[in-house]
Parts: C-alpha cells; sequence; structure tokens
C-alpha cells in the first residue's frame, strides 16, 4: 500500500494542514489523518466531458469573410 501526503489539505475533523494521507485498499480510494486517526473513502468522479466549444469541434463550418477598411486618424495641424 502506497500512502501519500495530500500537500494543502486540512483534515475535517481536527482541522490540521498537510496530516492527510491518500492510499487505495482493492479498488477504493481513502485518505487518513495521520494525527487524529480520521479516516473515510474518497469517491472520485468520472471522466467529465469536455463542453464543445469552437476551439475543440471538428466539423468543418463555412466562415463569413468581410472585408475590412482601416481608417487613419486626421492629422493634426499645429
Amino acid at each position: 500500500m502506497k500512502r501519500r501526503f495530500i500537500a494543502g489539505a486540512v483534515c475535517p475533523r481536527c482541522g490540521e494542514m498537510d496530516k492527510i494521507v491518500n492510499y487505495k485498499l482493492g479498488d477504493k480510494n481513502y485518505r487518513e489523518c495521520v494525527a487524529c486517526g480520521f479516516k473515510d473513502e474518497i469517491r472520485l468522479q468520472g471522466s467529465v466531458r469536455e463542453l464543445d466549444t469552437r476551439v475543440n469541434q471538428t466539423e468543418d463550418r463555412e466562415v463569413e469573410e468581410t472585408a475590412v477598411k482601416i481608417l487613419l486618424p486626421p492629422s493634426e495641424k499645429k
């Protein structure tokens, strides 16, 4: 069993920081406080589907092209 400390984690029972370890027994993940002995099962969420955006869409889309005219500011008279 490989135990890893979780940096910055605060124990929900005693409030100590950096005393929580994470480990796996069988197919379940657990967290445990080494200071007070608090222990519970961590229920990890499955992978979340990424939202469709214009950046990650793969379908071909028609893009409308328009001409842009750049205007220069009027010159200042001194």
